[in-house]
Protein backbone atom coordinates (compact mmCIF):
# COMPACT_ATOMS: atom_id res chain seq x y z
CA UNK A 1 0.00 0.00 0.00
CA UNK A 2 1.07 3.19 -0.96
CA UNK A 3 1.23 6.36 1.88
CA UNK A 4 1.99 9.95 1.00
CA UNK A 5 2.88 12.71 3.71
CA UNK A 6 2.74 15.99 3.39
CA UNK A 7 5.48 17.82 5.14
CA UNK A 8 5.90 21.98 4.81
CA UNK A 9 8.65 22.52 6.26
CA UNK A 10 11.49 19.70 6.72
CA UNK A 11 10.75 17.30 9.79
CA UNK A 12 7.19 18.62 10.04
CA UNK A 13 6.77 14.92 9.19
CA UNK A 14 8.32 13.15 11.41
CA UNK A 15 7.13 15.55 14.54
CA UNK A 16 3.87 14.78 13.52
CA UNK A 17 4.37 11.33 12.04
CA UNK A 18 7.57 9.77 12.54
CA UNK A 19 6.50 6.93 14.38
CA UNK A 20 3.23 6.27 12.29
CA UNK A 21 5.78 6.46 9.49
CA UNK A 22 8.07 3.71 10.59
CA UNK A 23 4.78 1.31 11.84
CA UNK A 24 3.59 1.31 8.00
CA UNK A 25 7.10 0.60 6.78
CA UNK A 26 7.28 -2.33 9.03
CA UNK A 27 4.11 -3.57 7.94
CA UNK A 28 5.89 -3.39 3.72
CA UNK A 29 3.93 0.24 3.02
CA UNK A 30 5.43 2.41 0.67
CA UNK A 31 5.88 5.62 2.32
CA UNK A 32 6.48 8.64 0.35
CA UNK A 33 6.77 12.37 1.85
CA UNK A 34 6.55 15.36 -0.15
CA UNK A 35 8.95 18.66 1.30
CA UNK A 36 7.12 21.43 0.12
CA UNK A 37 9.43 24.43 1.09
CA UNK A 38 13.30 24.55 1.42
CA UNK A 39 15.53 26.96 3.18
CA UNK A 40 16.57 30.50 2.22
CA UNK A 41 19.49 30.07 0.69
CA UNK A 42 21.80 27.17 -0.96
CA UNK A 43 23.85 26.39 2.08
CA UNK A 44 20.62 25.83 4.45
CA UNK A 45 18.68 24.41 1.68
CA UNK A 46 21.94 21.44 1.38
CA UNK A 47 21.89 21.22 4.98
CA UNK A 48 18.26 20.76 5.52
CA UNK A 49 17.86 18.36 2.40
CA UNK A 50 20.71 16.42 3.83
CA UNK A 51 19.57 15.90 7.17
CA UNK A 52 15.70 15.01 5.62
CA UNK A 53 17.33 12.24 3.63
CA UNK A 54 19.20 10.86 6.74
CA UNK A 55 16.19 11.23 8.73
CA UNK A 56 14.07 8.93 6.34
CA UNK A 57 16.42 6.20 5.66
CA UNK A 58 15.93 6.10 9.61
CA UNK A 59 12.26 5.83 8.66
CA UNK A 60 12.49 3.60 5.98
CA UNK A 61 11.06 6.16 3.35
CA UNK A 62 10.48 4.67 -0.30
CA UNK A 63 11.56 8.32 -2.11
CA UNK A 64 11.55 12.03 -0.84
CA UNK A 65 10.12 14.67 -2.97
CA UNK A 66 11.69 17.94 -2.54
CA UNK A 67 9.25 20.91 -4.05
CA UNK A 68 11.78 23.73 -3.15
CA UNK A 69 8.99 26.68 -2.94
CA UNK A 70 10.50 29.37 -0.53
CA UNK A 71 10.03 29.50 3.40
CA UNK A 72 7.47 31.76 4.95
CA UNK A 73 5.99 32.73 1.18
CA UNK A 74 3.23 30.28 0.49
CA UNK A 75 0.84 32.32 1.17
CA UNK A 76 2.45 34.87 -1.18
CA UNK A 77 2.48 32.33 -4.55
CA UNK A 78 0.21 32.19 -6.63
CA UNK A 79 -2.21 28.99 -5.56
CA UNK A 80 -2.06 27.25 -9.06
CA UNK A 81 1.66 26.89 -8.74
CA UNK A 82 1.55 25.06 -5.60
CA UNK A 83 -1.75 22.93 -6.76
CA UNK A 84 0.57 22.17 -9.88
CA UNK A 85 3.52 20.67 -8.18
CA UNK A 86 1.34 18.67 -5.51
CA UNK A 87 -1.46 17.59 -8.40
CA UNK A 88 1.99 16.07 -10.12
CA UNK A 89 3.16 14.20 -7.22
CA UNK A 90 -0.24 13.04 -5.95
CA UNK A 91 -0.88 11.25 -9.63
CA UNK A 92 2.52 9.97 -10.02
CA UNK A 93 2.26 7.98 -6.14
CA UNK A 94 -1.52 7.43 -6.54
CA UNK A 95 -1.22 7.03 -2.58
CA UNK A 96 -4.03 5.08 -0.48
CA UNK A 97 -3.85 6.99 2.45
CA UNK A 98 -2.12 10.44 3.13
CA UNK A 99 -1.22 12.98 5.91
CA UNK A 100 -1.71 16.46 5.64
CA UNK A 101 -0.60 19.43 8.30
CA UNK A 102 -3.61 20.72 10.29
CA UNK A 103 -4.82 24.09 8.76
CA UNK A 104 -5.61 25.71 11.72
CA UNK A 105 -1.62 25.65 12.89
CA UNK A 106 0.22 28.74 13.65
CA UNK A 107 2.46 29.08 10.90
CA UNK A 108 0.71 29.72 7.42
CA UNK A 109 2.99 27.63 5.23
CA UNK A 110 0.98 24.62 6.54
CA UNK A 111 -2.47 25.86 6.15
CA UNK A 112 -1.86 26.35 2.92
CA UNK A 113 -0.41 22.88 2.34
CA UNK A 114 -3.27 21.57 3.16
CA UNK A 115 -5.62 23.28 1.47
CA UNK A 116 -3.49 22.66 -1.71
CA UNK A 117 -3.46 19.09 -0.69
CA UNK A 118 -7.21 18.69 -0.48
CA UNK A 119 -7.40 20.02 -3.71
CA UNK A 120 -5.73 17.12 -5.39
CA UNK A 121 -7.41 14.65 -2.85
CA UNK A 122 -10.59 15.13 -4.10
CA UNK A 123 -12.57 11.60 -5.21
CA UNK A 124 -13.12 12.89 -7.91
CA UNK A 125 -9.10 13.20 -9.18
CA UNK A 126 -7.81 10.67 -6.67
CA UNK A 127 -10.86 7.51 -6.42
CA UNK A 128 -7.75 5.16 -4.74
CA UNK A 129 -7.41 7.43 -1.74
CA UNK A 130 -9.24 5.05 1.15
CA UNK A 131 -8.31 7.45 4.02
CA UNK A 132 -7.13 11.37 4.36
CA UNK A 133 -5.63 12.14 8.49
CA UNK A 134 -4.93 15.52 9.39
CA UNK A 135 -1.58 15.42 11.88
CA UNK A 136 -0.03 17.64 14.49
CA UNK A 137 3.43 19.36 14.49
CA UNK A 138 5.13 20.75 18.18
CA UNK A 139 5.51 24.31 17.73
CA UNK A 140 2.98 25.01 15.55
CA UNK A 141 -0.38 23.87 16.01
CA UNK A 142 -0.41 24.57 19.94
CA UNK A 143 0.66 27.73 19.22
CA UNK A 144 -2.27 29.67 17.25
CA UNK A 145 -4.78 31.77 18.92
CA UNK A 146 -7.28 29.69 20.39
CA UNK A 147 -10.43 29.14 17.89
CA UNK A 148 -12.88 26.76 16.71
CA UNK A 149 -10.96 26.32 13.72
CA UNK A 150 -7.84 26.76 14.90
CA UNK A 151 -8.33 23.88 17.45
CA UNK A 152 -6.85 20.16 16.97
CA UNK A 153 -9.53 17.79 17.65
CA UNK A 154 -7.64 13.96 17.39
CA UNK A 155 -10.14 11.53 17.31
CA UNK A 156 -7.55 8.56 15.32
CA UNK A 157 -4.89 7.24 17.84
CA UNK A 158 -1.73 5.43 16.20
CA UNK A 159 0.15 2.98 18.92
CA UNK A 160 4.05 4.16 18.43
CA UNK A 161 5.59 2.20 21.50
CA UNK A 162 7.09 -0.23 19.06
CA UNK A 163 8.53 2.92 16.90
CA UNK A 164 8.46 6.01 19.40
CA UNK A 165 12.48 5.29 19.83
CA UNK A 166 12.64 5.18 15.73
CA UNK A 167 11.19 8.59 15.22
CA UNK A 168 13.19 10.15 18.05
CA UNK A 169 16.29 8.50 16.38
CA UNK A 170 15.08 9.89 13.04
CA UNK A 171 14.44 13.57 14.79
CA UNK A 172 17.71 13.49 15.55
CA UNK A 173 18.89 13.60 12.18
CA UNK A 174 17.72 17.38 12.28
CA UNK A 175 20.22 18.77 13.96
CA UNK A 176 19.42 22.06 12.58
CA UNK A 177 15.85 21.89 13.92
CA UNK A 178 16.31 20.77 17.10
CA UNK A 179 16.57 22.90 20.57
CA UNK A 180 16.50 21.52 24.66
CA UNK A 181 13.85 20.84 26.97
CA UNK A 182 11.58 22.77 27.40
CA UNK A 183 11.52 23.98 23.92
CA UNK A 184 8.58 21.65 22.05
CA UNK A 185 10.87 20.81 19.31
CA UNK A 186 13.31 18.77 21.37
CA UNK A 187 13.59 15.26 22.04
CA UNK A 188 12.07 15.40 25.32
CA UNK A 189 8.92 17.34 24.15
CA UNK A 190 8.13 14.58 21.49
CA UNK A 191 8.41 12.01 23.79
CA UNK A 192 6.01 13.69 26.45
CA UNK A 193 3.91 14.10 23.51
CA UNK A 194 3.50 10.69 22.55
CA UNK A 195 3.08 9.49 25.90
CA UNK A 196 0.44 12.28 26.61
CA UNK A 197 -1.57 11.02 23.17
CA UNK A 198 -1.06 7.48 24.66
CA UNK A 199 -2.31 7.95 27.86
CA UNK A 200 -5.42 9.08 26.41
CA UNK A 201 -5.85 5.53 24.94
CA UNK A 202 -4.11 3.39 27.26
CA UNK A 203 -1.00 2.83 25.23
CA UNK A 204 2.72 3.69 26.49
CA UNK A 205 3.24 6.15 23.21
CA UNK A 206 1.21 7.55 20.56
CA UNK A 207 0.35 9.84 17.42
CA UNK A 208 -2.76 11.49 17.18
CA UNK A 209 -4.61 12.48 14.22
CA UNK A 210 -7.68 13.65 13.26
CA UNK A 211 -9.74 11.91 10.48
CA UNK A 212 -10.61 14.00 7.47
CA UNK A 213 -12.15 10.93 5.00
CA UNK A 214 -12.40 7.38 5.24
CA UNK A 215 -13.94 4.80 2.41
CA UNK A 216 -14.40 1.55 3.48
Amino acid sequence: MKILVFAPHNDDEVLGVGGTIAKHVAKGDEVYICEVTIGKNKERAQLIKAEAEAAHKVLGVKKTFFLDFPVVALSNLPAIELNKAIHRIVQDIRPVITYIPHKGDMHTDHAVVAESAMVSLRPVDSPQIKEIYVYETLSETEWNIPSVENWFIPNVYVDITETIDTKLKAMECYQSQLYDFPHPRSLQAIESLSELRGSTVCVRNAESFMLVRQIQ
